[in-house]
């Protein structure tokens, strides 16, 4: 594979197994407010468009729900107590954020969680090896992917150019975004979507480990 100068990260589903605490939370909330329960597959089909629409799809009638903002707050809340209960890195990711800053190569996160919550998981795993981390923060004028403004305003963090950057994801918004802020992308097989996936929204290149992205 090409090396790159930087490397821009998804966090969710692409550094982070984070599918079991968002679970909780998600159920959580629900369980609250009567409302019917979802399982671990239905949440992997739910996310990777912010927390805001998980929640439209998890809460029956979604965002016409009259319910709907309890319930998304009664999340929120839980989710910021609880995202580290079971949340790990994958396997070899670790590893590979630390090559790639021995290389010297520069390396960000954006991501379409909130942003107190990319922030605290990045720093929380990561503090050495993940320079810029982004989060969702539309009330600062910086739209959410698949848009490509968190990238963009992670190279601007980073102080680096589109030239030389690639755009590492497990999903079809991940592909999206990378298109939409002119980078390669790299889809990982690991994540919250499987290969055939990936293809139906026209990933062309993909890594079954971690390692393969240092090949």
């Amino acid at each position: 594979m090409k090396r790159y100068d930087t490397y821009i990260f998804d966090l969710d589903g692409t550094l982070l197994d984070t599918l079991d605490d968002l679970m909780a939370a998600v159920n959580h909330a629900l369980r609250q407010y009567g409302m019917p329960e979802h399982s671990r597959d239905e949440i992997r089909r739910f996310v990777g468009n912010g927390v805001r629409l998980l929640m439209v799809r998890a809460i029956p009638d979604g965002d016409r729900n009259p319910q709907f903002d309890q319930v998304f707050k009664t999340f929120r809340e839980y989710y910021m107590e609880h995202s580290l209960d079971t949340t790990r890195p994958y396997d070899g990711i670790p590893e590979l954020l630390a090559e790639l800053r021995a290389r010297g190569c520069r390396t960000a996160v954006v991501s379409n969680k909130f942003y107190a919550a990319t922030q605290e998981l990045c720093r929380h795993f990561f503090p050495d090896t993940i320079e810029v981390a982004i989060g969702e923060h539309e009330a600062e004028g910086i739209r959410k992917k698949p848009a490509p403004d968190t990238v963009y305003e992670a190279l601007r963090q980073l102080g680096a150019e589109r030239e030389g950057a690639v755009y590492v994801g497990d999903s079809d918004v991940d592909l999206q975004t990378a298109r939409n802020a002119g980078l390669p992308c790299v889809s990982v097989l690991w994540g919250f979507r499987d290969r055939d996936f990936l293809i139906a929204n026209g990933a062309t290149t993909f890594v079954a480990a971690p390692k393969e992205i240092l090949f």
